[in-house]
């Protein structure tokens, strides 16, 4: 192997730059992890221990010269000299430019060594995980040898292992076993994670810097020769962006991961490459009080511990990329279905496994009795192209099962929101997403109300949905499509993802397509009812994409950045994503949009329901590609001629004539009688798309924007209308409506970023400071990234 020299890096600036992913996936892959932490509300920390199992990549044949990793930025050189202070591995204070080992046979070497990182080292070979703001304490090798159960994989094997290489081997074994066995292999797991140190191995000597933790063994040049299973002690940081330590609508403390832009290297150290896929157990302790969510296959029960502390065990089968790695923690409580609903709902009773009883690992939950016939033969149908582990598309009940079994948690305060508008419309989304998309390829779905801080409509992760309050209010239509949007992303973005996390709009544009096909099965629309309100949303979204491309900055436009280079990673398997790290790009909406009319273009080609049958085939075939603008100008002319948007011009040429009769200056003569207009019904949609064509208009007087919101009974509305309505009100100076931008400023945090920048723009005293005096009651609980746009606009 040519000699790979470490480039020293500036470093990197959170605020703009691209996000490194450092870890050498090329050298050595993480295939599981078994997590054992504790939360610590009152510390505001995560702490506790992971235990990887390593298998070396596939540029593991080669031993590097010097450091593999060209990326990484060295650490500061250090004089030679004693330490000042001896380690306590307790200690959450980790020395950055010193490195701290503990001797794992003390009968040896007692207490802690403490010596510097570079010195005699610079041949070994380097193991990097992607790592920010934690703590790391110690690293130690872990000895599967000594695991009574490991031995019995060596039953059948042909050959003994070579002397010095059985703990090798067995982790081989170990990981090579059939997805048939995987309870025998997650019990194997467990064991090992608490097993001890092999007696008078080396020391595994750790350095931690801005991006990452960087692992080595003296005397080990190749990644064939580095111990297969390794323990980190660790704690994360309090200002650690992957997780939120806030509290809840009701004022209690609660903790979640909130989908970062660094995703979860702030809350374990782990490898963020998309093609580093690997499955997991976790184990986490919680005052009892609190209820754990994490995105695991089991439904877990807790178990009361001495301490007066519940121990929550979750696990996957599934190999997952590790950002998808997703945990709650707070005080939610599970809302429930009032019998005369009929609506079904996951419970234990109609849940039940019926090989239950192993004592160290869960079943998984295969399902609830809601069943529908097989559907039609297409891509789901196929051989399973994938490494080997059990999966649902190859299990004929799962092909049948329309509805997984599904639980929706949130704060008490509102559960009666949530019985009243998520519950009574999940069974109906799974259902849709199942007659369209086939097999659900999770066993399971729980639904979180998140804090009001969270900055999106909703996230999904593997089993487990969060989604954002503003879902709650006024009609169904805002709720039900997020549901839907958020579930599809369960075949596009979960187990169908993109290489590249640069190429988001792969994830994006399929869950914003399929939002509106699923919504309209649904509400069970008619064929051409279903057209006229795809054609409706189609016109809103073409209207935001061309707000976005004129008022954003070209390069985050771009839906390859990397162009030619999408994929390309360096030597080692490090590699950047390009803007990851910038506070705008999570607000903008242009990568879904893009894609969405993508996709839209490739299915009037198609056809609907053909485009529909081979979706999966057309990731494949189709993958990165991408469609001139000027298409999207052409069939958006299309669009303004379907019924629903006829309809919404109509009326918006009632209320310019009403506004003109309204204005100053307009005098009506004695006797005259007042201005009447009868202003038809409309659904949300429409009134939103009504609400942006009013806002293109010069002047509207107070008068007549009390009677639009009187009209509309806007303030009743959901999310998505209230937005516009604030924009009108904030536009013309309505002061009489400011309360209501105020209060849709602390109510839907996920929406209301850019509405601070038009209080401001305006150089209107009493907007801006309305815009402040919202800042100031929300910031304590505001999304960083939120937090950054909205102090660079007001401040």
């Amino acid at each position: 192997m040519a000699e790979m020299q470490s480039v020293e890096e500036p470093d990197l600036d959170p605020n703009k730059d691209d996000l490194p992913l450092r870890a050498n996936t090329n050298h050595m892959l993480v295939r599981h992890y078994v997590l054992d932490l504790a939360v610590h509300f009152e510390r505001k920390i995560v702490g506790g221990s992971i235990v990887l199992f390593l298998e070396p990549g596939k540029a593991h044949a080669e031993a590097p010269d010097c450091d593999p990793t060209a990326s990484l930025s060295p650490p500061p050189k250090q004089p030679k000299q004693e330490p000042q202070h001896q380690f306590c591995p307790n200690e959450p204070d980790v020395s950055q430019t010193e490195v701290t080992v503990e001797n794992c046979d003390e009968k040896q070497v007692g207490g802690n060594t403490t010596y510097l990182w570079e010195e005699g080292m610079c041949n070994d070979f380097t193991l990097v995980f992607d790592c920010c703001n934690l703590s790391v304490s110690k690293v130690e090798e872990v000895d599967v040898a000594s695991v009574a159960g490991m031995r019995a994989l060596l039953v059948d094997c042909e050959q003994p292992p070579q002397a010095g290489r059985l703990s090798f081997t067995l982790v081989e074994r170990l990981l090579a076993l059939s997805s048939a066995r995987w309870q025998e292999q997650h019990n194997l797991y467990l064991q090992c994670s608490t097993a001890p140190c092999p007696r008078g191995a080396l020391p595994i000597s750790f350095h931690t810097d801005n991006w990452s933790l960087q692992l080595r063994k003296r005397g080990v040049c190749w990644p064939s020769d580095f111990p297969r299973v390794i323990r980190i002690w660790y704690e994360t940081q309090p200002e650690g962006a992957s997780v939120r330590w806030t509290k809840t609508q009701d004022g209690r403390c609660c903790v979640y991961t909130m989908g970062s832009p660094i995703n979860n290297r702030a809350l374990f150290p782990c490898q963020e490459p998309p093609v580093a896929m690997s499955t997991w157990q976790a184990t986490v302790m919680a005052p009892s009080e609190f209820t754990v969510l994490l995105s695991g296959e089991n439904h877990a029960t807790p178990v009361q511990e001495e301490s007066g502390l519940s121990r929550w065990t979750y696990y996957v089968t599934m190999p997952m990329p590790a950002s998808t790695f997703t945990l709650a923690v707070g005080q939610w409580h599970e809302a429930k279905v009032k019998p005369s609903t009929g609506v079904q709902v996951f419970t234990d009773s109609n849940n039940s496994c019926p090989e239950s009883g192993c004592s160290s690992v869960e079943k998984p939950c295969h399902g609830s009795d809601q069943k529908s016939q097989d559907p039609p033969e297409g891509p789901d149908q196929g051989m399973c192209l994938h490494v080997d582990y059990p999966c649902r598309f190859a299990v004929s009940p799962a092909r049948r099962e329309a509805i997984v079994p599904h639980r929706v948690f949130s704060p008490a305060c509102l559960l009666q929101q949530v019985e009243a508008m998520v519950l009574p419309l999940l069974p109906a989304c799974l259902a849709a997403a199942h007659a369209v998309l086939g097999v659900h390829p999770f066993s399971h779905l729980d639904v979180l109300i998140v804090p009001s801080g969270f900055s999106s409509l909703g996230m999904a992760s593997p089993h487990i949905a969060f989604l954002s309050q503003s879902v709650l209010a006024g009609p169904r239509h805002l709720c039900g499509a997020r549901l839907c949007h958020e579930i599809a992303h369960s075949w596009f973005g979960l187990v169908i993802g993109a290489r590249d996390w640069t190429e988001e709009w792969i994830s994006e544009g399929f869950a914003t397509f399929l939002e509106d096909v699923l919504w309209a099965k649904v509400q069970q629309l008619s064929r051409s009812e279903e057209e006229d309100q795809l054609h409706l949303r189609a016109l809103l979204r073409w209207r935001r994409l061309h707000d976005e491309l004129q008022n954003s900055e070209q390069e985050l436009q771009i839906l390859r950045p990397h162009k030619e280079s999408t994929g390309v990673v360096s030597e080692s398997g490090a590699s950047t994503v390009k803007h990851g790290l910038n506070p705008e790009k999570p607000f903008m909406q242009v990568h879904y949009l893009k894609g969405y009319f993508l996709l839209k273009f490739l299915a009037s080609f198609t056809g609907h329901e053909q485009f529909l049958a081979f979706l999966c085939l057309f990731v494949r075939t189709y993958h990165g590609q991408l469609v001139l603008s000027q298409w999207l100008s052409e069939k958006s002319a299309a669009w303004l001629q379907t019924p629903l948007v006829a309809e919404v011009q109509q009326e918006v040429t009632k209320w310019i004539h009403f506004t003109l009769g309204h204005r100053k200056g307009t005098k009506r003569k004695r006797g005259e009688p007042c201005l009447k207009v009868n202003f038809k019904e409309m659904g949300p949609e429409q009134i939103v798309l009504l609400l942006e064509l009013l806002l293109e208009e010069e002047k509207m007087s107070a008068g007549v924007l009390q009677t639009l919101e009187r009209t509309y009974s806007l303030r009743m509305q959901d999310a998505e209308v209230k937005h516009r309505w604030c924009e009108l009100v904030v536009k013309h100076k309505h002061s009489a409506a400011y309360k209501d931008v105020e209060d849709f400023l602390i109510d839907n945090q996920a929406m209301g970023v850019y509405l601070y920048g038009e209080l401001m723009v305006h150089e209107d005293s009493r907007q801006q400071a309305l815009a402040r005096r919202c800042f100031s009651l929300t910031q304590e609980h505001m999304d960083p990234a939120a937090l950054s746009v909205v102090s660079e606009m007001i401040l």
